[in-house]
């Protein structure tokens, strides 16, 4: 099952609460299921999806935390990972067989160097096109667009402007958590670096067809998102994007 059109999913969000686990999926891994068909599942099969925890090094604890998730969620979640070498002979045949690509946060500049090596960025604008819907959280948003702000680095934000740009702005995650990604995005505006930047409260996702903003969506009450704009001015103005609350 495949979207519609190009769609990807770009959050600060995906993981909820459990009482017993790390973590569960919440609302937008829901949303990115469903977006790759209207039903979710096909002929009784559960939808697929591929992990690719990059960003984090191929974590393997965080992969078992992943799998448990999925398996309390109800979903056949399976893992890409680069480190040391791919676990799959053929990595295109490989992701094509998957309904939603799901990227983890960590490091979106080591994520993108890794992911050039190999060869990822063809592979995963193909299947963008194709239909796959592309999803994730942090770093796994970052890498969809222009660039944005990033950790990636050192303890200070810092702008990174060589991301995958199939979304032509920039984009700043946990714009509400952490003080610096506000001010940073806003300079990277005012400056031409980005002509606009989309951005997400912990909590908050961008839905895009193709390569406008379709909607914005929450699953936590209070999370918004937000457009950054470059004024007749010079300034910045920074306009809520309406969200709508998942279920």
């Amino acid at each position: 099952m495949t979207a519609s059109c190009p769609t990807i999913l770009a959050t600060s969000a995906g993981f909820v609460p459990h009482p017993r686990l790390r973590f569960t999926f919440g609302p937008m891994m829901a949303l990115a299921v469903d977006l790759a068909s209207e039903r979710g599942v096909v002929d009784g099969q559960r939808a697929r999806i591929c992990v690719v925890g990059t960003a984090s090094g191929d974590d393997a604890r965080f992969q078992r935390d992943m799998d448990e998730a999925a398996r309390d969620s109800g979903y056949e979640l399976q893992h890409l990972s680069l480190f040391s070498q791919p676990n799959v002979d053929d990595v295109e045949s490989y992701l094509r067989g998957f309904d939603v690509v799901w990227v983890n946060g960590g490091s979106v500049v080591n994520l993108l160097a890794v992911w050039r090596a190999h060869g990822l960025p063809e592979i995963f604008r193909t299947l963008w096109q194709e239909g796959v819907v592309l999803a994730g959280i942090s770093a796994g948003s970052l890498c969809w667009f222009q660039g944005g702000t990033t950790d990636s680095f050192g303890p200070e934000l810092a702008p990174v402007t060589d991301a995958l740009g199939f979304l032509p702005y920039g984009n700043s995650v946990h714009h509400d958590s952490e003080d610096g990604r506000r001010p940073l995005i806003h300079r990277l505006v005012a400056d031409g670096t980005f002509s606009e930047a989309h951005c997400t409260d912990d909590g908050a996702g961008l839905v895009y067809r193709g390569t406008e903003l379709a909607e914005a969506v929450t699953e936590k009450e209070g999370a918004s998102a937000w457009r950054v704009r470059r004024g007749a001015d010079g300034t910045t103005v920074e306009e809520q994007v309406p969200t709508q609350l998942l279920a």
